[in-house]
């Protein structure tokens, strides 16, 4: 049996996934040998979406018991060691949704943990290996180490992703450029945060069962296969159609080695996929990337199929009399295939709504605590709540009476005793408009997304007008609105400003002797340099051929005049080659301040140009200024 390594030894460079906030308050306190289920509940009371969550793991693996309504019951119910890693999965989820790794499907990945996190639960519910909070958790974190893998090494874990798809294939990428895999990494993460060493050596095996090494029979060797058979299970659930046949094909006698007939798995992947939808709600994973399973039996492709698999409706049933809400809770989950939560009165349900976001609203209108038009009106006040189908229960169809209920918000009643014909018709209408609500939330979005790439086209376009492509200086348009800009600001404050007309010189002679593409060269290089050499709040423009406009909002007159040195200078230091040798580059310089005189700043710009004109029939290679209507130009 190979040999588990420690984080350690791994000696992983970059940062690994860890849990954050409430989560590792519960590690933390879970640590200390005096913890109680007291002190856990208060610390993780603290978040209400883990809160929640917690509470309904508890349920869903009471299966059918008394329901579980606290934190402090859930936590006693589940047990603090498995408290810890649900908690710590939970953060997982919460905190690592997107990152930096190119190549790789975050939304994808936890996809898929949480389908082997369902169906280690369904499984391990089967053939009784373990607690089913545990062995969900298990699920949960089986893969953790190709997140980790994405997130200690972004750039190389995308390059090696390509091509990988067999997960076999992906370890052993993984080992040749990184040194080890991700099954290695996993474990060693899991140990690390003090997952029982009974579940972290299944995890490592779990690709190759039959390599382990464990006793056939023994627990180890049950969960590396149930963790194996969990993964091709979610494999199927995100597989294209084109795939799903194969992989249904490999599922059947996996499943039969467990004890599993076609009847039974077909029974098992309903259920998984229920929840799994659920989970996947919970934690708002785009159903784009958890698409629905095909038709159970044979995992079809044809059009039916299709359809059978397309989501259930998610119903929350809130009735106060048990006698009359079980037996409708099954109706609506057995008969109809509907995904349905249930409470017993109004404040309980608006709880438990705004955690699972349920489409329809079955209530009764008589009920203790809140009734229900007292919970569709809260339900309506919430922006969410507002797009809700709500159906009322009443044995009263007088017409104030249902006025009063449609005035509450109430979109439809059924009248008691409930038929499964009036329920089929009302339900008809409700799946017809929750359609509506997700076409007009995808057509809302794809507005959105539309809006975003034309202000992002828009803001490239106004750029590419407000840019000179070769030197990716601004270009004269802008240019001008740059110095109107400065010229208002400086007679706002009473401020200083100078401009600059620059010029390259001998730049014909370049283009004449070495080609145009070598003038395009020099052009950027000096770009380049008056760029570097300028101040953060100055802007340099090229405005025409060889000529750039240097605006310099707050420098004064002897400021600008070394500046123009400054520039001059770091043009001249340049190396600039052609043709295997270095041709020397140098610059004109005109200098301008505003004046009291200047009525705008188009005369500033002239009087600079005029200084610019003076410089070049001075020799080039110099600065001159026209102050008070008098030339001053500095020696080269």
């Amino acid at each position: 049996m190979t040999r588990m390594k420690t984080l350690e030894q791994l000696n992983i460079r970059g940062p690994l996934p860890s849990p954050k906030g409430v989560a590792l308050a519960i590690l933390d306190t879970c640590r200390r040998d005096e913890a109680s289920l007291d002190e856990v509940a208060r610390v993780a009371q603290a978040d209400p979406a883990l809160s929640g969550r917690l509470i309904r793991q508890a349920n869903r693996a009471a299966r059918g018991g008394r329901p579980v309504a606290s934190v402090p019951e859930a936590i006693q119910h589940i047990g603090l060691g498995t408290v810890r890693q649900l908690a710590l999965g939970f953060s997982l989820v919460d905190n690592y949704s997107s990152g930096t790794c190119r190549g790789f499907d975050y939304s994808r990945f936890w996809s898929h943990s949480l389908l082997m996190a369902v169906g280690m639960q369904e499984l391990g519910g089967l053939v009784r290996a373990g607690s089913p909070d545990e062995l969900f958790a298990c699920g949960l974190m089986a893969r953790i180490g190709c997140l980790a893998l994405a997130t200690a090494y972004p750039d190389e874990y995308a390059a090696l992703l390509e091509g990988a798809d067999a997960m076999a294939c992906l370890a052993e990428r993984e080992r040749r450029h990184l040194e080890t895999d991700h099954n290695e990494l996993s474990a060693a993460m899991l140990s690390d945060w003090g997952i029982p060493h009974a579940l972290v050596e299944p995890v490592f095996h779990h690709e190759l069962p039959e390599e382990s090494g464990f006793s056939p029979g023994s627990r180890p060797y049950l969960l590396a296969h149930l963790l194996f058979l969990a993964s091709r299970l979610a494999d199927l659930g995100l597989a294209t159609e084109s795939k799903r046949g194969v992989l249904a094909s490999e599922l059947m006698p996996l499943g039969s080695r467990i004890g599993l007939d076609a009847e039974c798995l077909d029974a098992l992947v309903n259920r998984v996929v229920v929840h799994w939808r659920e989970w996947s709600a919970l934690f708002r994973l785009s159903s784009a990337v958890t698409p629905s399973f095909p038709a159970m039996r044979g995992l079809s492709t044809s059009a039916q199929a299709d359809k059978a698999g397309e989501p259930p409706l998610r119903i929350l049933l809130v009735d106060g009399h048990a006698a009359s809400r079980l037996p409708l809770e099954k109706k609506l989950s057995g008969e109809c295939g509907y995904v349905v939560y249930s409470a017993a009165n109004g404040q309980e349900a608006m709880a438990l709504a705004l955690e699972v976001m349920p489409q329809v609203v079955i209530t009764d209108w008589l009920m203790p605590v809140m009734d229900g038009l007292e919970f569709c009106r809260a339900l309506r006040s919430t922006e969410w709540g507002k797009t809700v189908y709500v159906l009322v229960l009443t044995s009263v169809v007088a017409e104030n009476h249902l006025n009063e209920a449609f005035d509450a918000g109430v979109d439809g009643y059924i009248v008691k005793p409930v038929s499964t014909r009036d329920l089929r018709i009302r339900l008809r209408a409700a799946w017809r408009y929750a359609k509506l609500q997700e076409d007009w939330t995808r057509d809302r979005a794809q507005l959105k997304q539309f809006a975003a790439e034309l202000a992002t086209a828009n803001r490239k376009l106004e750029h590419a007008a407000l840019t000179d492509p070769l030197t990716d200086l601004p270009n004269r348009r802008a240019a001008m609105t740059l110095l109107d800009q400065a010229w208002s600001a400086a007679t706002r404050a009473g401020a200083s400003l100078t401009t600059m007309m620059v010029d390259i010189d001998h730049f014909k002679r370049i283009n004449d002797e070495h080609g145009h593409a070598v003038g395009d060269a020099a052009l950027r290089e000096v770009a380049g340099a008056l760029r570097a050499a300028a101040r953060k709040e100055d802007n340099i423009c090229r405005v025409g051929g060889e000529e750039f406009l240097v605006i310099c909002l707050g420098a004064d007159l002897k400021t600008a005049l070394l500046f123009a040195g400054r520039l001059r200078q770091a043009v001249k230091s340049l190396n600039f080659m052609a043709g295997g040798k270095i041709v020397p580059l140098s610059i004109s310089v005109g200098v301008a301040t505003r004046e009291a005189e200047m009525g705008d700043a188009e005369a500033m710009v002239n009087t600079a140009d005029r200084a610019l004109y003076a410089a070049k029939h001075a020799g080039r290679d110099r600065a001159c200024l026209i102050t008070k209507g008098k030339l001053h130009c500095g020696n080269p």
